[in-house]
C-alpha cells in the first residue's frame, strides 16, 4: 500500500518506542518490542520444530520428553500432569504417550498409591533424544539471548515510564 494511503494516528494515540502522546494519561506500547519479542519467539520454536524433526520426533513428542524430565524431580509424572504440562487434553496425551511408548522413548508404571492412575518416565532412548536436543537448544537460546535481553529491557522502561 502507498505510503500516502496509511492511517495516520491522531494526536492522542500511542505511538511505537513506548512514547506517550498528549492526552494519554495510560501507560505507554512499545509495539515494536513486542512484535521483536514475538518474531524472537516464532524464531525459536521454528529452530526449535526442525530440530525436533531432524533428531526423528514430532514437536510434541519432543515437548513432552521436556515436560516430562523439567517437572518431574521427585521420579515419574501422571498422564494427566503431561497434558496439563502440554496444554492438552488428557485423551491427547495419552495417545502421545502410546505411540513414545511403543518407540521405545518412554515407560510406563502403575502409581502404587493409586492403581488407576498411569504414571510415566524417559527411558534411556527418551534420555538420550532429550540430552542432544537440549544442548543444540541451549546454543541456540545463548545465540538469542543478547537480542531478548535488549527486548526485555526495553518492557521493563516502558513499565517504568
Amino acid at each position: 500500500m502507498p505510503r500516502s494511503k496509511l492511517h495516520r494516528p491522531g494526536k492522542a494515540s500511542v505511538r511505537a518506542r513506548g512514547k506517550r502522546t498528549s492526552g494519554s494519561a495510560s501507560p505507554a506500547v512499545d509495539y515494536e518490542a513486542l512484535a521483536q519479542f514475538r518474531f524472537r519467539l516464532r524464531k525459536f520454536l521454528s529452530f526449535s520444530e526442525a530440530a525436533a524433526q531432524k533428531a526423528g520426533l514430532t514437536p510434541r513428542q519432543h515437548q513432552a520428553l521436556l515436560a516430562i524430565k523439567g517437572f518431574s524431580r521427585t521420579g515419574p509424572i501422571s498422564v494427566g500432569d503431561l497434558a496439563d504440562f502440554l496444554l492438552v487434553r488428557h485423551h491427547t496425551a495419552v495417545e502421545l504417550v502410546d505411540r513414545m511408548t511403543k518407540l521405545g522413548l518412554l515407560g510406563r508404571l502403575i502409581d502404587d498409591d493409586d492403581g488407576r492412575r498411569i504414571l510415566v518416565r524417559l527411558t534411556r532412548k527418551g534420555e538420550q533424544r532429550l540430552r542432544a536436543l537440549s544442548r543444540i537448544h541451549f546454543e541456540e537460546l545463548q545465540s538469542a539471548s543478547p537480542g531478548l535481553t535488549r527486548i526485555l529491557r526495553s518492557f521493563r522502561r516502558s513499565q517504568k515510564r
